[in-house]
């Protein structure tokens, strides 16, 4: 329980700081090669960890008898899935590209409250492909939680058409972001369930191929010159921490979910637009008026519901 919200807390600190990073990093990396590259790190952080929960789980499974002739077979696994991976690849590297362009466009702060809408997004799914069960409770308050998100973006005004015309289209690639990020969670949970791949396998195999997607592709829309802007040691402090950061905000979620059930764990880390808007007024001079505490508060409080009621 206390290894549980010792993770989560560390999870809150690096999610809440994704935006910053992103928001703060040199103009010369566009969106598309800092995505690339932040894939690219990621997937580096997560390779050790494989063998390190290999190793455990070898000495685990040797401490109880259990057959270890079945996990020996992962390859072979991991290419019966090559294009579902493939897949995943595409999906997660769209979302990360997106991600840098959706909070350039909304700001750190609005766009960590429309990243909140992830729990709407995954009750949705998971009634729509997994068959799970919705309630009328949840229904009430995914609405509320949309209520405080549009009042805080829109300061109380409630016209998103009079509202800041560049501002809404990165509230709404947020939305979207969202939306596809939850997609992919919801169809890589099977895979996770039959215990065909570990967690940390999942985030390595679908961060490599989504950089290497990213990487290939980059040099069809931009000048191949650009490549000499990974070699500038002040870009590689911004694409290196975002990675770090975005990768163990990944294994801190994780960790918390082996400790704790998923209602615990998503109530947890859901303060992460707190973190996000002291960050993003200090660091970024972004403002935190009333309106976006109320709305926080209001998503929150929304968020508690929902997930409770999911796990009853």
């Amino acid at each position: 329980m206390k290894k549980g919200i010792i993770f989560g807390l560390l999870g809150v600190f690096f999610v809440g700081l994704q935006p910053i990073i992103a928001n703060a990093r040199p103009s010369v990396l566009d969106p598309y090669i800092f995505a690339a590259m932040t894939c690219l790190v990621e997937a580096g952080l997560f390779f050790p960890l494989i063998f390190i929960e290999k190793r455990l789980n070898h000495i685990k499974d040797n401490s109880t008898g259990l057959n270890l002739k079945e996990k020996s077979s992962l390859l072979k696994i991991w290419k019966k899935n090559l294009w579902f991976f493939i897949f995943i690849g595409f999906i997660f590297g769209l979302n990360q590209l997106l991600f840098f362009i959706g909070y350039g466009l909304a700001g750190a702060i609005n766009g960590s409250l429309t990243q909140k809408t992830t729990v709407f997004f995954g009750i949705l799914f998971g009634f729509l492909i997994l068959k799970e069960k919705v309630t009328r409770l949840q229904v009430i308050f995914s609405i509320i939680l949309f209520f405080g998100l549009i009042l805080a973006i829109t300061e109380g005004a409630f016209n998103l058409l009079s509202f800041n015309l560049e501002m809404m289209i990165g509230v709404l690639t947020l939305l979207f972001i969202t939306c596809l990020w939850m997609f992919g969670h919801t169809i890589t949970k099977p895979v996770l369930n039959r215990d065909e791949v570990t967690a940390s396998q999942m985030v390595f195999l679908r961060n490599l191929i989504s950089g290497i997607i990213l990487f290939l592709t980059y040099f069809i829309f931009y000048p191949f010159e650009n490549i000499f802007l990974l070699a500038n040691p002040s870009n590689q402090v911004y694409y290196i921490s975002m990675g770090l950061i975005y990768g163990l905000g990944l294994f801190c979620w994780y960790k918390t979910l082996s400790y704790l059930d998923v209602s615990k764990a998503t109530i947890i880390l859901s303060p992460t637009p707190i973190v996000t808007a002291i960050f993003a007024t200090i660091f970024l001079g972004e403002m935190f008026t009333i309106f976006h505490l109320i709305g926080t508060i209001i998503v929150l409080f929304s968020i508690i519901i929902i997930v409770t009621q999911k796990e009853k």
